[in-house]
């Protein structure tokens, strides 16, 4: 079966009584939806409601969980979360040297007792496993982001940066990593209010070509006019955080989406439930 050692990855435990409690009430994850062997997206907002922190949180046991994150903003995010648990019961620590692996296409999955390997729900086309703490040699580490590409699942870091991007923007809100049924959460109004009034116009997208695409962060245009930028590339293919109005008029007008001298196609990945404005010209411009 294919996998890949991440080593750009760390955990975070936050465990006690009150660790539901305090995560519930920051984080954008609703973690009474969060079962035993699941790995769910979710962020530390802004009150602004741009993305901070972006991570996958699973279970533990009963009073712990596991927050795993990009390793170079790990001791940030913990000392964010600090800020915020004031007196609650849950202690907070960075994991050291806790390698984490993802697996996919596998026969069998995790048993539920089994607090080191989670399904990742991000995907729903194919079965993606990650394990904490035990790890193989080698790996496929370009497989792994061919597949993340596929399947529309951005990234902070290579795919847009932390603080510049709300979670419609990156597909929180499709992943299962925005809980719109909870209560209060740290940039919550925001959140709310572009879910209800239908806001988003910043989307990821998969782009391809017929040539290798550019690097990330790459400018998407329209005869001069930026549309958007690229993210993570394989070859050909990539995902694109791009202006979804200024796409769909590009295409009624028949006007080509270049990225450095580069024709790019953008597609909507196929489990979103978003789709193009359907009289872009009439959208609101930002």
């Amino acid at each position: 079966m294919p996998f890949a050692l991440l080593k750009d990855r760390a955990l975070i435990s936050v465990s006690g009584p009150e660790a539901e409690h305090f995560l519930q009430n920051i984080l954008t994850t609703d973690l009474d939806a969060l079962n035993p062997g699941e790995a769910k997206p979710g962020a530390l907002l802004t009150p602004q409601g741009k993305i901070l922190f972006d991570f996958l949180i699973s279970r533990t046991d009963e009073n712990g969980f596991l927050l795993e994150c990009r390793a170079d903003v790990a001791d940030d995010f913990v000392r964010r979360l600090m800020l915020y648990r004031l007196r609650a019961k849950a202690e907070i620590a960075k994991q050291d040297q806790v390698l984490v692996t993802v697996k996919w296409n596998e026969d069998s999955t995790a048993s539920d007792s089994d607090s080191t390997t989670h399904a990742d729900t991000r995907f729903r086309n194919v079965a993606v496993q990650r394990s904490y703490g035990a790890a193989s040699d080698g790996g496929d580490a370009a497989a792994w982001q061919a597949l993340r590409i596929a399947n529309g699942i951005a990234e902070s870091g290579t795919d847009y940066p932390l603080g510049d991007a709300f979670p419609h923007d990156v597909l929180l809100d499709e992943t299962g990593g925005v809980g719109f049924r909870k209560g209060c959460y740290v940039g919550q109004e925001v959140v709310s209010r572009m879910q209800h009034r239908g806001t988003a116009r910043r989307r990821v997208l998969i782009a391809s070509a017929q040539v290798p695409l550019p690097g990330p962060g790459t400018e998407l245009t329209v005869a001069g006019r930026p549309v958007g930028t690229l993210g993570s590339t394989a070859g050909a293919t990539g995902l694109a955080i791009a202006r979804i109005d200024r796409v769909k008029a590009a295409l009624d007008a028949g006007q080509p989406i270049m990225a450095d001298g580069v024709t790019v196609s953008l597609a909507i990945p196929p489990f979103a439930k978003f789709g193009f404005p359907q009289d872009a010209a009439g959208v609101e411009e930002a």
